[in-house]
């Protein structure tokens, strides 16, 4: 990744911040977008352009509003020089039960787990091919076993998959499009899940402990770096959680 140039969503905070320490411990200059966690997004281009200068810099935008994506590409290659790969981190997730979802629900997730990241490729797609790039979204385990109470957050999961695959195709020979399906990694901070229900979680999960963040980010590592001849594929991190019954 020496002297490749990333552009992640989302990536101030939690699993999003494992990624970028990641992939520019192994070189990669990153374009580190963030929505609302300004302070943590500083905190983070602090620390790692302490480490190597200059390497980082910070893009404020809402990816619901759609016309404001492709600056985000624009000012990367303004800053960088160039596009090497895009993360689509960035995601909202709360509850939805049928009989009180309504259309701002269906926009907001809808909107960040799979119109943004859709958009944001499309942008992204012509820097991306001048560098056999590639892209990397994260899915979730409940793309394909879909979250009691949960419909829409799983239904844009569900999709963000799809749109995996399809740009796949859309976008070879240049570009590798993949995923990373992360399970109990880190619960949400709404309190929504109690320990019950953690425990719930991690006991029907065949290696019976969570994972981290660095464990997603390792796997995101791989799929930039390292797998040069896998495209439309979806890497479960879930502790085995996608096989338990």
């Amino acid at each position: 990744m020496k002297g490749k140039t990333v552009l992640i969503t989302g990536g101030a905070k939690r699993v999003g911040a494992a990624i970028c320490r990641r992939l520019h411990a192994a070189g990669a200059n990153l374009m580190l977008h963030y929505r609302a966690s300004a302070g943590e997004a500083r905190l983070l281009q602090a620390e790692l352009n302490h480490v190597r200068a200059d390497s980082v810099a910070l893009i404020q935008a809402d990816l619901l509003e759609l016309a404001k994506l492709p600056s985000l590409v624009d000012q990367t290659l303004q800053r960088f020089g160039r596009l090497d790969a895009l993360v689509n981190n960035a995601s909202s997730f709360y509850a939805t039960a049928i009989g009180e979802i309504g259309p701002a629900q269906w926009d907001d997730l809808v909107g960040t787990n799979l119109r943004a990241p859709l958009f944001l490729a499309q942008a992204a797609a012509p820097a991306l091919r001048k560098t056999q790039g590639a892209i990397v979204n994260i899915t979730d385990i409940h793309a394909d076993r879909p979250l009691k109470g949960y419909v829409v957050y799983s239904v844009a999961k569900a999709g963000l998959a799809g749109l995996t695959r399809s740009l796949a195709r859309e976008l070879a020979p240049e570009i590798r499009v993949n995923a990373v399906a992360p399970g109990p990694i880190l619960w949400p901070d709404d309190g929504s899940f109690d320990e019950l229900a953690r425990q719930r979680i991690i006991t029907n999960t065949p290696l019976r402990r969570e994972g981290t963040p660095e464990d997603i980010a390792t796997a995101v590592y791989f799929l930039l770096a390292e797998a040069t001849y896998v495209t439309g594929e979806t890497i479960a991190v879930d502790g085995g959680r996608h096989i338990a019954i």
